[in-house]
């Protein structure tokens, strides 16, 4: 499956409709540290270390990344 590109319009619409789906907080260490904001329910997991998180990804949703 390719990745799709979506926007944060998009992900809003998505979810007022009931979509079910995962949200991976893929921002580098500092920028996430530096955040005012998080998405409640969403997976830490930056980029370089996605190896060693691949099982705590639900696998039977669409998953949408998001970083800064």
């Amino acid at each position: 499956m390719e990745p799709t590109r979506v926007t944060a319009d998009e992900v809003k619409y998505r979810l007022a409709h009931g979509e079910s789906f995962t949200l991976i907080d893929s921002r580098n260490p500092k920028a996430w540290g530096q955040a005012d904001e998080k998405i409640p329910g969403a997976i830490r997991v930056p980029v370089e270390e996605v190896n060693q998180h691949l099982n705590e990804i639900p696998r039977d949703r669409a998953i949408i990344t998001y970083c800064t």
